[in-house]
């Protein structure tokens, strides 16, 4: 590249300070600014390292960067993009555009804990003029492509995790699709982020360029007529709009040093280069942002003056990979308008076909065709230079007025006919005189504009004034029709090659489903594990999926896994393809899906925050989902452990769930009880029997954690017992309980009803005095709470439950009934799932089945008890009474006495006093045998 002649901008120069005194009245710093413009662009023109300087996804850009490398062939190609990222890019050819090179650590090392996961995303577009350099590079033998932006870990050191102002977008846009989401919340790294850092800057030039937002103005502005250019002007007017933008960006000192700091290192890192292969900087081609390009570094250029080191990297471990990406997610993380991204693929199409050029695609791409003739180092043709490359092309560019563009009627009458024909086929009452609308407003739009040809951006105005008339019929406006016209959204791929290890596993292992896995959408998948056995192992992926991935990725239909269960078939519902980056992710935690999910629950198991209740739900995955019963006792002893460091009773309700259902599966599937869960258990009941007194008066403790203290300790105690626990603990436990609260007054005497402190008689004298005082009767309902929660410790008590509600569904007022009804509900729906089918069975074993029945019925609770010394009424008939009916049945009485407890022999009444016999039973326990004799008759 020739150095810029002397004088070159002296003509510029001239005007432009006669504009300033003009405007400004006197030299002053607006002359400054505009001189320091032209300043910088002959600065960048002069250095013997051609600079070329491009911006993100620009057609323009992209262009003329084809066009340059076929020109210049250099052999050396210096790329602003973060250096490690290097390996990655031979994976490109594996892959279907636009992906996003991923730099990606869970574990951080010299980075605050709350940052993790750190993620940094290079997104790659074929409409990009990095692809070109990239394209070219790879498939041109002999070139040498060299990353010279900062590392990943510099991005997060160098960044002060400040929040990121929202770029203007277009108001009436419509929400991002998922799509948008395909980058998370990863730090974007690209070429050229070439837009006014200046609020008021890009407020003027959109008012004054009469459109909504930037990517308009880029469009209008930039695109159109740089896409005709020659490169001198290319590169001096992309020079200009770069030093424009830095010299007008507001003083942000953090911002201003990361920008310097990496232009320090990217010239460091060239001139390094340059100095170890001796390579002519003629022959080598630097491309980066034009807001990079205008520098003022004392590193810049080839002679720079002084040199900058980064620093160490931190100790974080870093993985890298490629992810997919999309139209929608380049916008959404870059602060583009919606469809601008797609726009810029089509205009990017036309203008390879207008212009002829011949873009370079890597060999082997895929979605893209194959190119003709790739270009080699056999059909490489250096051209010089022409003499007038760096003229002054600024000044006839700056003062020649827009060309016009002749009306293309023919593409937009076919684009007003086809936006007619989607609108119609998502709901809307469309028509042809649409279309004619639809043209002529088009066109209408851009001459207010001042532009002779309609852009995409006044035929989507058009579109949504002619056919969107007041609302939206289907899930899509006009606005996303003319978006997906327009190219859509398109969404990469990445390929089974470039995939990691553990994604590459996956894929494998799922191959007897006999899908294509890398589709986007879902697919149902029907797995006959009785029949195929072979697809067993599918289902254990599937579930360790389920449990990894994000909800949709994996979705069970029919089928379940529980303890102790396995399915004999199984249905799902599988979106792989769609969330590909988060089975990316998965491979940069671990080879196996397996190993990764091992690793997360021992991370989750000793979090510092971790409770008793989410280890055991840990020990529950590790025994459900990788069998290892080598981690669930080492997750279960640790959970020991937590629980006996626990002060609260929060996590009750859970613990109580997961240790029932863990006691279960070791009850049926082992001989023996693991050592954790005894000594779990054991513990677990000095541990609620310790806080249960705390735990009632205390106004933190709700009604259903001290109910799931109580379960533990009534269910669980048999094991505690057998293990050496004391009773007497648990009673001494209770008799210290005295709590304010209602509801845990009734809970209370639940509790001790089931010890046996308490009889039903004297719980149903308490319940009638409630109700008796005019004072408590409000505060019933709250009793009546109580005792519902109690049916978990204590489910004998169901039938006085039911017969307590039957209570207040009879006394109570309606001023109190009627508000307590919805509480009611409420407690059953979210507290009492497992004990409202108790309720609903014991009702209906109480009540009768039929309504005619109602009016004579009686409840069991009104009906006076039998006396025990009253004789039995006759049985019906001649049927035989008592004892001959048992002597006559011996078999059964034999059974009855072996369960009360009684061994014996049979005796006549003839016969000597002898040891107790059943006689002897009979005799003393007549209701008894009288009982069992009229059941018998009656059956």
């Amino acid at each position: 590249m020739t150095a810029a002649p002397e004088g070159a901008f002296t003509a510029l120069r001239s005007q432009l300070q006669e504009a300033a005194a003009a405007f400004a009245g006197g030299p002053d710093a607006l002359a400054d600014i505009l001189l320091g413009l032209v300043d910088d662009v002959d600065r960048a023109l002069g250095e013997p390292l051609e600079i070329f300087p491009v911006c993100h996804h620009s057609p323009a850009s992209a262009l003329a960067m084809a066009r340059r490398l076929r020109q210049k062939q250099p052999k050396v190609v210096y790329l602003e993009l973060c250096e490690d990222l290097a390996p990655l890019l031979t994976e490109l050819r594996n892959c279907k555009l636009p992906v996003a090179l991923q730099a990606f650590a869970t574990d951080t090392d010299g980075f605050p804990a709350d940052w993790a996961p750190l993620s940094v995303v290079a997104p790659i577009t074929e409409a990009s003029a990095e692809y070109q350099a990239i394209a070219y590079a790879l498939d041109t033998p002999g070139v040498e492509l060299v990353l010279v932006d900062r590392s990943a870990d510099h991005v997060f050191q160098w960044d002060a995790r400040r929040p990121r102002p929202a770029a203007p977008a277009d108001p009436d846009a419509p929400p991002a699709e998922a799509e948008a989401a395909l980058h998370g919340d990863a730090v974007g790294v690209e070429i050229g982020d070439l837009r006014p850092r200046f609020a008021e800057l890009e407020e003027h030039l959109l008012r004054h360029g009469k459109v909504r937002h930037w990517s308009e103005w880029w469009h209008q502005y930039v695109e159109v007529p740089l896409g005709d250019g020659d490169h001198a002007t290319y590169r001096q007017v992309m020079l200009l709009i770069g030093s424009l933008f830095r010299r007008l960006a507001p003083g942000d000192p953090h911002r201003v040093r990361v920008d310097e700091d990496r232009e320090r290192h990217m010239w460091t890192r060239m001139r390094a280069h340059l100095a170890a292969t001796g390579t002519d900087p003629a022959d080598c081609l630097y491309v980066c942002g034009a807001f990079h390009a205008a520098s003022r570094v004392a590193e810049f250029g080839v002679h720079g003056t002084d040199t900058f080191d980064a620093g160490p990297r931190t100790a974080t471990t870093w993985q890298y990979g490629l992810i997919p990406s999309s139209h929608a997610a380049i916008e959404a993380q870059f602060g583009l308008a919606p469809g601008s991204v797609s726009i810029a693929a089509t205009v990017w199409a036309k203008n390879v076909k207008r212009t002829r050029t011949r873009p370079y695609r890597l060999t082997g791409q895929a979605g893209t065709p194959k190119a003709t003739a790739p270009a080699g180092r056999g059909t490489r043709r250096r051209t010089a230079a022409p003499p007038e490359e760096s003229a002054d092309r600024l000044t006839g560019f700056l003062r020649q007025p827009p060309a016009p563009d002749r009306l293309d009627e023919a593409e937009l009458l076919g684009w007003s006919v086809e936006i007619v024909r989607a609108a119609r086929r998502n709901g809307y009452l469309a028509s042809t005189a649409d279309a004619i609308a639809v043209f002529e407003t088009s066109i209408l739009l851009a001459g207010m504009r001042d532009r002779a040809r309609p852009t995409p951006y006044d035929f989507q105005d058009a579109a949504v004034t002619c056919i969107e008339k007041d609302t939206v019929p289907g899930r899509r406006d006009v606005r996303r029709l003319v978006e997906i016209m327009m190219g859509g959204d398109r969404v990469g791929r990445v390929g089974y090659d470039a995939l990691p290890p553990l994604a590459r596993d996956v894929h494998d292992r799922l191959a007897p489903l006999h899908l294509d896995l890398q589709r986007r959408g879902v697919q149902r998948a029907l797995l006959d594990i009785a029949g195929r056995p072979e697809l067993a192992d599918c289902s254990d992926v599937l579930w360790i999926l389920r449990r990894l991935l994000p909800g949709g990725a994996a979705r069970p239909i029919m089928g379940e896994r529980r303890l102790g269960e396995r399915a004999i078939q199984e249905s799902w519902d599988l979106a792989l393809g769609t969330h590909q980056r988060a089975l990316i992710e998965l491979g940069y935690e671990g080879v196996s899906i397996e190993q990764v999910l091992e690793q997360r629950l021992r991370r989750t198991a000793y979090d510092p925050r971790a409770t008793a209740a989410t280890v055991l739900e840990a020990v529950e995955d590790a025994t459900l989902h990788l069998r290892s019963r080598r981690l669930a006792d080492e997750l279960g002893a640790h959970a020991l452990q937590v629980l006996a460091t626990e002060r609260s009773v929060d996590g009750a309700p859970e613990v109580l769930r997961r240790v029932r259902r863990l006691l279960a599966h070791y009850r049926t599937s082992e001989p023996v009880l693991p050592p954790w869960i005894a000594s779990f258990v054991k513990t677990g009941y000095a541990h609620y029997c310790t806080l249960l007194p705390t735990a009632f008066t205390e106004e933190d403790a709700t009604v259903r954690q001290v109910a799931a203290m109580l379960g533990f300790l009534f269910s669980m105690e048999g094991l505690a017992l057998s293990l050496g626990c004391d009773r007497t603990q648990l009673e001494l436990a209770v008799a210290q309980c005295h709590p304010d609260d209602p509801a845990k007054t009734a809970l209370l005497w639940a509790a001790r009803t089931q010890l046996g402190g308490l009889t039903r008689t004297e719980l149903r004298a308490r319940c009638a005095a409630l109700l008796d005082n005019p004072l408590v009767v409000p505060a019933y309902p709250r009793y009546l709470s109580g005792f519902l929660h109690a049916l978990e410790p204590v489910p004998g008590l169901t039938d006085f439950v039911v017969e307590a509600v039957s209570h207040a569904f009879a006394r109570l007022p309606d001023p109190v009934l009627l508000p307590w009804l919805p509480t009611l509900i409420s407690t059953l729906r979210s507290d009492g799932a497992d004990l409202a089918p108790l309720l609903i069975r014991e009702a209906g074993r109480l009540f009768p089945g039929r309504l005619p029945a109602l009016d004579t019925w009686t409840p069991p609770w009104r009906t006076p008890p039998a006396d025990p010394a009253a004789p039995a009424p006759a049985p019906p008939g001649n049927a035989p009474r008592g004892t001959p009916l048992l002597a006559a049945h011996p078999a059964t009485c034999d059974a009855l006495a072996g369960l009360l407890g009684y061994e014996g022999t049979w005796q006549d009444p003839a016969d000597p006093p002898g040891p107790p016999g059943a006689a002897a039973l009979i005799a003393r326990h007549p209701a008894t045998a009288r009982a069992a004799a009229a059941l018998l008759t009656v059956s």
